[in-house]
């Protein structure tokens, strides 16, 4: 990976949101990181929300996106935990 960064906003939803004690933050990441890399520093940064990540939605600029999605500069990423309700 670059040594250059880009700065994302990352926005918590429902439990997550919770969890994190916020509902967004930004960040600079290194240009070309993947989703499952993202995932693994949000899970250092903010142990709390680590079990939820593997069970949550991840979207980048309101798409969705799998693991292997690059992150690219300016994105927007939204953490969607899974809802129930009844």
């Amino acid at each position: 990976m670059s040594k250059e960064s880009v700065t994302i906003r990352i926005l918590f939803f429902a439990r997550a949101r919770d969890l994190a004690g916020a509902d967004e933050l930004t960040w600079n990441c290194p240009v070309g990181m993947k989703v499952s890399e993202l995932k693994l520093q949000l899970a250092q940064q903010i142990p709390a929300i680590a079990p939820l990540l593997d069970y949550s939605a991840i979207s980048i600029n309101c798409d969705y996106a799998n693991n292997s999605h690059e992150i690219p500069a300016n994105a927007e990423i939204a953490i969607i935990p899974p809802v129930s309700g009844g």
